[in-house]
């Protein structure tokens, strides 16, 4: 089994001899694994997503996962005949998580020796260990709070969002606004600290500088007068979004630092990153101090780089492999009009 560098966010099931025991193909009345179904549950509620890479029939798997009860717990199923590398490449690329995040569940060595050599990112596992998933470290978040357990809901719902836009007639501020999005902007409490955390450690294409907090450490920050720590939710006529993103403030009486900002990935089109830095500009204006901002650059994290200079911000200096970057407070940008932004 290959090495990953964090928690996995979606497990990627092979279906022959690996989720049920036979071949589909030869013999329709294959049987479930022992115990599968209840895998595939208990990872559903701990927010891991879950997939299919399966040399399939996709009608014919598709029924039979029906059959088993099963077929709701998969998302971006790739069933069809071609390699397993572009379709877990294409399945990672479609939840918009990186590879990393990903395991990749297969009884045919050839198959995962050919992802394994691929997408060397990816944490491999023979069938054969299918009993042990649950107890992996890496499949067993820190703690669990209602954002996990209704994750592959809000990713059904993203999926009805984005068919929604494929067949929508119009400019994409057009389309923004037929969402009646509304996007809340708030103090975090200590009952926020769990999502918080996980944000930290889960988010890392549009997080600002990497660094992730421990729940002591957040909670230090909750009770300490020179942060802030802000949190944002947002909805739309779909549904909700859940707590996607957040801001820690380092508060000095000159001078605001932002410390982090992240957002999911999963509003990475609607421009939450921007209404959220707009939103502290105006606060540090009116409290008559200068804001700057800490980024730290990597290979994944480019789109918050471009919010940070979208939104005005300029590097003015660098230490310790940390870019320092500023915003003279004028001119503010704007709410964008197609979101109903709320302050509280």
């Amino acid at each position: 089994m290959s090495d990953t560098r964090g928690i996995i966010k979606c497990i990627i099931w092979d279906l022959d001899n690996t989720l049920w025991k036979g071949t589909l193909l030869e013999d329709e009345n294959v049987l479930l694994r022992e115990g599968i179904d209840e895998i595939i549950k208990n990872l559903d509620g701990r927010g891991i997503l879950q997939s299919i890479a399966s040399k399939n029939d996709y009608d014919t798997a598709m029924q039979k996962l029906a059959e088993f009860g099963l077929e709701e717990y998969f998302i971006y199923p790739e069933i069809h005949w071609n390699s397993k590398v572009q379709s877990v490449k294409k399945i990672a690329t479609a939840i918009n998580i990186g590879l990393n995040s990903i395991a990749f569940i297969d009884d045919q060595p050839v198959e995962l020796d050919e992802v394994n050599y691929c997408l060397p990112e990816v944490t491999c596992i023979h069938a054969s260990e299918i009993a042990r998933v649950l107890d992996m470290p890496i499949m067993n978040p820190r703690f669990m709070n209602e954002d996990l357990k209704n994750r592959r809901h809000l990713y059904l719902t993203d999926i009805k969002r984005k068919q929604a836009e494929e067949e929508f007639v119009g400019s994409k501020e057009e389309f923004l606004a037929s969402l009646d999005m509304v996007l809340t902007i708030f103090p975090a409490e200590e009952k926020d600290l769990q999502r918080v955390e996980e944000l930290t450690v889960r988010t890392n294409q549009l997080n600002s500088t990497g660094y992730s907090y421990s729940y002591e450490a957040l909670k230090h920050f909750l009770k300490s007068d020179d942060h802030q720590l802000l949190m944002v939710q947002l909805h739309d006529k779909y549904g909700d979004y859940g707590r996607i993103g957040l801001a820690l403030l380092e508060c000095n009486d000159c001078l605001w630092t932002i410390k982090l900002l992240l957002m999911s990935c999963r509003v990475m089109s609607r421009g939450v990153g921007t209404v959220l830095l707009n939103h502290i500009m105006r606060s540090a204006k009116n409290n008559g101090v200068r804001l700057q901002a800490e980024f730290v650059p990597n290979d994944r994290n480019r789109m918050m780089n471009i919010t940070y200079h979208f939104a005005g911000f300029t590097k003015i200096g660098e230490q310790d492999n940390v870019e320092i970057m500023q915003h003279n407070l004028d001119p503010i940008p704007a709410f964008p009009d197609y979101i109903d932004v709320r302050v509280h």
